[in-house]
């Protein structure tokens, strides 16, 4: 390496480190309000857009154009830094002038918009990128179209800065969300995965499992759902866990492709499970303004279903292999509790602000990250580092990177949505669909394209981005709200391992060693019920919480029934299909007798 290159290197982990700190820095100021602690009073219009600048500078370093990043990608950050900063350095100015469309506004928007698709590109692939483009496209021209798709007359220079300053744009909602709550969930989960977390639910795993049949796909199933409900990341999750479960499952009998498709579904299962959800139960709540907990709730029988018709499905696939469990030596587990306590009373402090307190969930996971933080000073006698702390801000702002990202993008697809009124026709659209072809047809319609669009985003992208896009079509047929969220956001859960993009059975299957389609199709077998449930509560709210107690709990009994018929059925397909269609057959009628007969 020369000299020149030697000094670009160490410029580019400079920048990207600063900006990806001064990310994760400035996140949680505001989610603190510290600005009131030197008597500034800060609104989300002033705070929110610097932050999308520091995003795309770092995401054109971290992708740059040539091998490394050099003085383009510098120079563009500097220049979407500045760009994204302009209106809340005029912001007091804007408030009363923004109707005067000058090219100081103008321009400095267009810049700012055009930088943020292309670190989207960059970032999180072209698919997306394309469709956030045609959205913008259609806002600039659309009112050139004929019939149905014809957009509202607007000027090119009044809907970029729609899109650039108003908190109906860009800059609004969804940022919001994930510079606060997003953040502050990441920061927890790259915590306690830096600290040794996952390697005390892995232990607590294998010392409750690990000796009975199929033990060390049981751990995997225990060790990764509990630490994916609080990860955040179901990508992360496998790269934590999947390291030490896969290769046990492998050595204890299981072919590759199993290995890894039992490592990506419980993996992707902690983001549908409660408390935590991977922060998105939060966004839910948010959203729709009810409280976390009817959230944490209504989500409480379908994750239990899933969780057992995979332990039931590996359960029946070990005894088919003729595996048996293996031996441990670990200590029991209230050992293994006892001597990991400073991991258990930071996630009960979580638990007790969020359901007892009512904290905000943002602040709430900020208190259990730094109480974390202290316990283990204690524990190793020992200040961490200041190097080690700034490591942990750059890192959570690196994990937050794609997600601020798809943010941005999703704030164009919202604005030109509501300045276009397309979103009145889409809803229009599927509402007519519905009408014509019945509800249930509306319903597969909406889980294929949450399938879609979920392809490669992060969990809590993938619901910022379906709650706008099609939720209120199917509010709009009367679902119930809630049901409606939940229904969008398990579908777009799905995608991780629904092919073609799949990209938790990707990850997972490189680290079994395995072929994709097969660890994907495994996969999908795994986690058949929940492609099937969301239409069960879509139909019977109760499966959800929302009836009778009576309701509720024949709801919970006839499909607990149906999917352990279900369990029992799918692992004989490729020994006994006959019996196999059979038990399928009837857990499908027993899990939705209360659809067929309600």
């Amino acid at each position: 390496m020369t000299s020149a290159q030697s000094t670009g290197t160490t410029i580019n982990r400079g920048l990207y480190a600063l900006y990806t700190g001064l990310l994760a820095l400035l996140g949680i100021a505001w989610i603190l309000q510290l600005s009131r602690l030197v008597g500034l009073t800060l609104v989300d219009d002033e705070v929110l857009p610097p932050c999308l600048g520091l995003a795309i500078a770092a995401a054109l370093l971290k992708h740059p154009y040539r091998r490394a990043a050099g003085p383009i990608e510098w120079l563009l950050g500097l220049v979407a830094l500045g760009a994204w900063c302009w209106p809340s350095l005029h912001y007091d100015a804007w408030l009363t002038t923004l109707a005067d469309r000058t090219p100081d506004k103008w321009l400095p928007g267009a810049v700012a918009l055009a930088l943020l698709l292309e670190a989207m590109r960059k970032s999180c692939g072209t698919a997306i990128t394309v469709l956030v483009g045609i959205a913008l496209l259609y806002g600039l021209f659309g009112q050139h179209l004929g019939g149905a798709l014809t957009a509202a007359r607007q000027e090119p220079s009044a809907l970029v800065l729609y899109l650039y300053a108003d908190s109906e744009g860009v800059p609004g909602f969804i940022i919001r969300v994930v510079i606060t709550l997003v953040l502050a969930f990441i920061l927890l989960g790259k915590l306690l995965d830096d600290s040794g977390a996952t390697r005390f639910f892995t232990d607590l795993a294998l010392k409750l499992v690990a000796h009975r049949r199929g033990g060390p796909a049981k751990v995997a199933i225990l060790a990764s759902g509990a630490f994916g409900m609080i990860s955040g990341s179901t990508v992360g999750n496998i790269m934590s866990t999947g390291i030490v479960t896969i290769p046990l499952m492998k050595r204890s009998g299981f072919p590759a492709p199993y290995a890894g498709a039992i490592e990506a579904v419980a993996s992707n299962g902690g983001q549908i499970a409660p408390p935590v959800m991977g922060a998105t139960a939060f966004l839910i709540a948010e959203y729709l303004q009810i409280d976390y907990l009817s959230v944490a709730a209504a989500a409480a029988i379908p994750a239990v279903l899933y969780y057992f018709v995979v332990f039931v499905q590996v359960d029946r696939i070990a005894a088919r292999l003729g595996l048996t469990g293996t031996t441990t030596d670990l200590p029991s587990a209230w050992r293994i509790v006892a001597a990991n306590w400073v991991f258990v009373l930071p996630l009960g402090l979580l638990l007790y602000l969020l359901l007892i307190r009512n904290w905000d969930p943002a602040v709430a996971a900020l208190a259990t990250a730094a109480l974390l933080l202290v316990f283990i000073t204690v524990q190793h006698r020992a200040l961490p580092a200041p190097r080690r702390c700034w490591e942990l801000l750059t890192g959570s702002g690196e994990n937050l990177l794609p997600i601020v990202l798809i943010g941005g993008g999703a704030g164009i697809v919202i604005g030109v949505l509501n300045s276009s009124g397309l979103g009145f026709q889409l809803t229009l659209a599927l509402a007519e669909l519905g009408r014509d072809s019945g509800l249930f047809v509306m319903l597969c319609l909406a889980a294929l394209i949450a399938v879609i669009l979920g392809m490669g985003m992060p969990t809590t992208a993938v619901y910022l981005v379906l709650s706008v896009v099609l939720a209120p079509a199917l509010a709009d047929f009367g679902v119930p709200p809630l049901a409606s969220h939940l229904f969008l956001f398990y579908f777009g859960v799905l995608s991780m391992i629904t092919p073609p993009v799949a990209v938790a059975t990707f990850v997972a299957a490189g680290l079994a060693e395995a072929g994709f389609w097969r660890t994907s199709l495994i996969a999908m077998q795994l986690s058949i019920v929940a492609y099937l449930v969301p239409f069960l509560w879509i139909y019977n709210p109760a499966l959800i919480l929302e009836g009778s107690p009576m309701e509720i709990l024949l709801a919970f009994a006839t499909t607990t029934g149906g999917g352990f018929l279900l369990a029992r059925a799918l692992p004989l397909l490729p020994i006994r299909p006959i019996t196999a269609l059979a038990l399928a057959g009837a857990g499908i009628a027993l899990g939705g007798a209360t659809v067929w007969f309600g």
